[in-house]
């Protein structure tokens, strides 16, 4: 038998993407419906809270030697067995059906997730854990090596994989992520105090993406090519000078990104730039 990941199902998972939808709303200034759902189903005893810190525990480390690595796993699905796998089961089914009710449920797992991988990985590990029928063992190994993987950041030998066994537990962190996209739109909010609409934009991609994506790249290198147009047109309009040779410069340094390129904080401040200076000459 081979288990099917679910994003219906993948508690940590969901939680990324809650976070990311309540950093979205709030650059967006809607009532997020995600801060209720959050609180109602990952606060206080919550089964599925607790399940969370499974995945919060493989989210928050990496670097680990192999073994303390086999350690965190091989505890983490001794936990899962203790967990009541119906009450788990009905929980999630009404925070998917909170969900719908607030979303529009497919954009809303469209939103990408940069750790998808070793939480897709940790899911499967849990589900098989917890399942009464026989679990191809090349499909554990797999994503059992997924998990190693991101846990020690390092590619490791496959067939080493296999029969490790060993003996460690690790207490569970506050988490910090929900604070990390807080500290973010702040840092924002203070350096640019009244956010023009292609700035929310932007910002709000750059939350909900990848940094690594095509689409991303696209987007990014789409709004480029609009404020290099538009400082084109606004320089030729310029009678000043010093201005005009100073935005020629400024043009030379507004270039799209490679396919090869990694997108930073850096071409997102950089964008951010770029649109307040538009914004000036626009009022020139």
């Amino acid at each position: 038998m081979k288990i099917k990941h679910s994003k219906f199902k993948n508690t940590g998972l969901i939680y990324e993407l809650l976070v990311k939808q309540i950093a979205a709303d709030t650059i967006s200034k809607n009532e997020s419906a995600a801060v209720g759902i959050l609180k109602k189903y990952f606060g206080g005893n919550n089964v599925i809270g607790k399940e969370l810190k499974l995945y919060d525990y493989i989210l928050k480390n990496n670097n680990l030697s192999e073994a303390k690595a086999e350690t965190v796993i091989s505890t983490i699905t001794e936990i899962s067995r203790k967990f009541n796998q119906k009450t788990l089961k009905e929980a999630k089914y009404k925070l998917i059906s909170d969900l719908k009710e607030s979303y529009n449920i497919e954009e809303f797992f469209a939103i990408q997730v940069r750790d998808y991988k070793p939480l897709a990985a940790l899911y499967c590990l849990l589900e098989a854990q917890n399942n009464s029928t026989l679990v191809n063992p090349e499909f554990l190994v797999n994503n059992k090596l997924t998990v190693l993987e991101h846990l020690t950041s390092s590619q490791l030998d496959k067939e080493s994989v296999k029969d490790t066994l060993i003996e460690e537990y690790s207490k569970y962190d506050k988490d910090l992520r929900l604070l990390t996209y807080k500290i973010l739109l702040e840092k924002f909010n203070s350096n640019y105090k009244s956010l023009l609409p292609e700035q929310k934009n932007i910002l709000k991609e750059f939350i909900t993406s990848v940094d690594s994506t095509t689409r991303l790249r696209n987007l990014v290198n789409e709004e480029v090519e609009k404020i290099r147009k538009e400082v084109e047109e606004l320089a030729n309009k310029v009678k000043d000078e010093v201005v005009k040779i100073k935005l020629q410069e400024v043009l030379k340094g507004i270039t799209p990104l490679k396919k090869t390129e990694k997108i930073s904080d850096n071409h997102l401040i950089n964008l951010m730039q770029y649109y307040d200076l538009v914004n000036e000459m626009r009022k020139l």
